[in-house]
């Protein structure tokens, strides 16, 4: 019989039929009851998944890693917080795997290290592998009040290229720690011979990069954002500004394009001489997509979302209502990338919030796609996108396109409240 076993009141066990207790992996727990999940410690979830141990090639570590896979980037953050302030068993084993998901909401591919090495095994913690084609070789510690063999680093990436699993030229390490005081480790690594393949970087820091990344929509910046977990040489510090000036300025076109930030940032505006604070429903919509699905889906940039089994992909924008006394109507921008994102998908769709989460359409791409020709289009030096204005009459939602194009009654796509 599994060990791990949550309390569920006031409800039957889906295989017992019994009332308080409910085996279950737990990804499927998350997924049937996420409230029961979501203030658990992070060893507490270890314990209801598989044998309630991190074993190499476990249950137990395929579904806490599948688990990870499918809360938000937040939650990874407290979970690793929770890894590096309270001691318990399996704690550097669960981190680990918390830092590598995090490597894979920056974008890259992970496969996940061994927990513990072996003869036949190399050890390293995770391999990431970014669009670029650039693999990084990770290593997670918890503290670096031990000194750190570089050398024994270097020697997992040393394997990995004599194996051709990764390219010397397109390949570097990367130390992961738990502490922010990392002196020490700095000057251990400027004085070895690793100083140019090598980069170190906190748990928290790497976590606010995947946190910018998901506030982003343009490719390139969140090409730079993987750039600097690259070695490179910093003396000139241009380029780390560059990221800051760009992730700021893509935020700030998208305001004045009228898509998303308007509804879901929480700074208080002026209107009539009042401050008031814009609603923030671009989640609720997300929310109600999941029901309509029954999919769980991970943020991957602003408007971008990934089902936890990587086989839906959506793109949800939000609209303010404007016109609302005489003529309601929504304006969205859609840039190629989001294009791109949702071909790369078999299922994907495009959920437009219609000045609330009540009024939401669900529309499939592969159909939605087929009007993008018809749509008007603002095109400039940095940037290019698709205008989506839709008007309401009634209950009835119509897609205006270009002058000489037929609307198109979007009614069919509304989602039931």
């Amino acid at each position: 019989m599994r060990k791990n076993l949550l309390t569920f009141p006031n409800k039957k066990c889906c295989r017992t039929n019994s009332w308080a207790r409910c085996f279950m992996p737990l990804p499927d727990l998350w997924k049937s009851s996420p409230d029961q999940l979501k203030d658990k410690q992070v060893q507490q979830l270890i314990a209801f998944a598989g044998g309630g141990r991190l074993l190499d090639d476990s249950p137990c570590s395929t579904e806490f890693r599948s688990f990870l896979g499918s809360v938000s980037s937040a939650s990874l953050l407290t979970y690793a917080d929770q890894c590096l302030e309270q001691s318990f068993q399996d704690s550097g084993l669960a981190l680990q795997d918390i830092v590598n998901e995090i490597g894979a909401r920056l974008g890259a591919h992970i496969t996940n290290g061994r927990y513990r090495g072996t003869v036949k095994h190399t050890g390293f913690d995770g391999l990431w592998v970014f669009p670029s084609g650039h693999a990084i070789v990770a290593e997670v510690k918890t503290t670096d009040t031990y000194r750190i063999d570089l050398n024994t680093i270097a020697n997992y990436r040393r394997a990995l290229i004599n194996k051709e699993v990764v390219a010397e030229a397109k390949s570097s390490m990367l130390l992961v720690v738990g502490r922010q005081d990392t002196g020490d480790l700095e000057a251990q690594i400027r004085g070895s011979r690793h100083a140019w393949d090598i980069r170190i970087i906190s748990v928290d820091a790497l976590a606010r990069l995947a946190s910018i990344k998901e506030e982003v929509e343009d490719p390139s910046i969140v090409q730079r954002i993987h750039n600097i977990l690259i070695p490179h040489e910093f003396t000139r510090l241009d380029a780390i500004a560059d990221i800051l000036f760009s992730a700021a300025e893509d935020i700030r076109q998208e305001d004045g394009a009228g898509s998303t930030i308007e509804e879901t940032k929480s700074v208080p505006l002026v209107k009539d001489g009042r401050k008031f604070i814009p609603v923030a429903f671009q989640e609720a919509c997300v929310q109600r997509v999941q029901s309509n699905l029954g999919s769980s889906f991970v943020r991957q940039s602003r408007t971008g979302y990934v089902s936890a089994d990587k086989l839906v992909a959506l793109s949800c924008s939000a609209s303010k209502e404007h016109n609302p006394d005489t003529s309601p109507n929504y304006w969205f921008a859609f840039h190629p990338h989001q294009r791109a994102f949702l071909k790369e998908h078999s299922q994907s769709y495009v959920a437009l919030g219609c000045g609330s989460s009540e009024r939401l359409l669900l529309i499939p791409f592969s159909e939605f796609e087929t009007w993008l020709d018809g749509m008007g289009t603002t095109a400039n030096d940095t940037r290019m996108y698709w205008h989506i204005t839709i008007f309401r009459k009634g209950n009835s939602y119509i897609l205006r396109r270009s002058k000489g194009e037929e609307p198109i009654d979007l009614t069919r796509f509304v989602l039931p409240t």
